[in-house]
């Protein structure tokens, strides 16, 4: 079973997958900006932080349903579900297959479009320096995630996402760069899914095409989004601005200063 942390004794389960080269870790800035009526689950995804590698092929589906174990291990059966990133495509691919298990799904810096042909070719080429030259592929990429005219006040977050990416088995994260290649258009989840939808997108995110993926959102009234101005890391970039949207979005609580 996948590693996972359980915290808090909140009467509503948010789960919360991190992103690529990511783990479990990565939600401790947020943490104690989110509401106490959250229980928090942090997942660690397979060939990430301490959960094991399962196969050649890590596709969103596979990972979905390893999620879905440990859920129905720790008797979850209504749940909040947040993922950054490659999180959120594993989110996406969770509300197709158990949309009944959803109270809301968080798409945070993350997008429901599958890769174009460019990026496809990006990540193929990148198979070989993930498995012979992976501290270079991580050092290479990591800074970029984050919002460039503020790279100066955001070194430490740089360096702490850093260490992150390093720490993470090379293989498991090959085997998730080809999952990612395979990915599906996932837009008629959003425009299907009962449960509410939350989507939170970065104005600097080089990850993301942010303004095309708002542009395209379903308009529906159980969907809402918010651009920050930020990169593709807003649990590091913007921690406190985050949890309070995600507080007031799935929670309706809003801030004591907002409150008349």
């Amino acid at each position: 079973m996948l590693n996972f942390e359980r915290k808090g004794n909140g009467k509503e389960t948010l789960v919360l997958l991190h992103g690529f080269m990511e783990n479990l870790s990565i939600w401790s800035d947020m943490e104690h900006h989110l509401s106490k009526d959250f229980s928090l689950l942090k997942i660690d995804l397979p060939g990430h932080g301490q959960s094991e590698i399962l196969a050649e092929v890590h596709t969103m589906e596979l990972m979905a349903e390893e999620v879905k174990k440990v859920l129905d291990d720790q008797h979850l059966e209504k749940i909040h579900l947040l993922g950054h990133s490659m999180g959120g495509y594993t989110s996406l691919a969770f509300a197709e297959k158990y949309p009944d298990s959803l109270k809301s799904l968080t798409l945070f810096f993350s997008t429901y479009f599958p890769d174009d042909e460019e990026k496809k070719q990006q990540r193929i080429k990148s198979y070989r320096i993930i498995k012979d030259a992976f501290a270079h592929y991580a050092r290479a990429g990591v800074p970029n995630l984050f919002n460039p005219n503020e790279r100066d006040i955001l070194e430490g977050k740089i360096e702490t996402a850093l260490e992150t990416a390093l720490s993470t088995n090379n293989l498991g994260a090959l085997a998730c760069v080809k999952g990612m290649v395979q990915r599906t258009d996932k837009k008629h989840v959003l425009e299907n899914l009962e449960a509410k939808i939350l989507v939170l997108a970065g104005k600097h995110d080089n990850a993301v095409k942010t303004d095309m993926m708002i542009k395209h959102l379903p308009d529906r009234t159980n969907i809402k989004s918010y651009i920050l101005d930020c990169g593709h890391n807003g649990h590091w970039e913007k921690p406190g601005i985050c949890a309070e949207i995600i507080n007031t979005e799935l929670l309706h609580n809003l801030p004591k200063k907002l409150v008349l």
